[in-house]
């Protein structure tokens, strides 16, 4: 028994016509009568009743007919599965992010939760090396890091920029200031980020204060950057941090710009190469409109 049969026995089942029927499946009277004895051959049932006037579903026929929608129905959304997992509309999707993509991603995330609410979004606040570590061994579709990332199995992806600022706590002497140099912070305690952990970002704030004239004095080390804004505020020292952070309105820590130009730092996606789950590829397509 093929599909066609199924779908054969329906139509003549809806027109009760074997005439009106060939007409609405676009295929000629004989061959339709003839597909039709040949289900009922294997059947072992007569469907229909046949006179010169009138056909008429015998009752197994009617209770055929039941079945047969609910085979072709449940045929039409596997169907329907297939072309929305195709599309990206349907699936898991993980993807680890550092913490302070936290202030960038929301939008993002918002709008591919409305476009595609039923793709799985799992979430997991990982540092950049946790990321590269957890996309080779495929338990991550995407990743949200920071740049530079020395794998070449990887796509890396650059999607936004910001500057670096200075974290003081509340009080400093320099916390009067609009603006300061960098060099003015060449005596004071530093919290800074692991650089197992994120040497991108690490090596970004050791070369920009070498060229202010100084290496910054290692007090206390921090993964999460919230971590890093509770030091400050704790007296443990200043710290350089992404832009963003100005969100986390946190007492006790007073944001100031740079006057020197601070080199941007970045934010990237990061996936494998050879990934091919259309959820990634729908994300990343709703990422470029967003940020672009």
């Amino acid at each position: 028994m093929e599909l066609r049969h199924l779908r054969y026995f329906v139509t003549v089942a809806e027109e009760l016509h074997f005439g009106r029927a060939a007409e609405r499946l676009h295929i000629a009277q004989p061959p339709l009568s003839q597909q039709i004895r040949q289900l009922e051959e294997e059947l072992g049932v007569s469907l229909f009743t046949r006179t010169k006037r009138r056909v008429m579903l015998t009752e197994a026929g009617a209770a055929f007919r039941k079945e047969a929608l609910k085979a072709l129905a449940q045929v039409e959304h596997a169907a329907e599965v297939a072309r929305r997992t195709a599309r990206g509309e349907v699936g898991q999707l993980n993807i680890g992010f550092v913490g302070t993509a936290s202030y960038t991603l929301p939008r993002l995330f918002k709008r591919f939760r409305e476009q595609y609410p039923d793709v799985a979004l799992t979430l997991r606040e990982l540092t950049t090396s946790q990321q590269v570590q957890a996309l080779c061994e495929q338990q991550l579709h995407l990743g949200v890091l920071r740049p530079p990332v020395q794998e070449p199995s990887l796509q890396v992806e650059i999607f936004h920029r910001e500057a670096l600022i200075v974290a003081l706590p509340e009080g400093h002497r320099l916390a009067p200031r609009a603006a300061l140099a960098l060099s003015e912070l060449a005596d004071e305690p530093f919290v800074l980020f692991p650089r197992q952990q994120g040497p991108g970002l690490y090596d970004t704030i050791i070369n920009l204060c070498q060229q202010a004239g100084f290496h910054p004095r290692v007090a206390q080390e921090a993964i999460r950057m919230e971590t890093h804004v509770g030091l400050v505020a704790a007296g443990f020292g200043v710290s350089l941090v992404p832009a963003s952070l100005q969100q986390l309105q946190q007492d006790g820590v007073l944001y100031k710009e740079l006057q020197e130009p601070s080199p941007t730092i970045a934010l990237a996606f990061a996936w494998r190469r050879d990934e091919a789950a259309p959820a990634l590829h729908a994300f990343l397509r709703l990422a470029r409109s967003c940020f672009s």
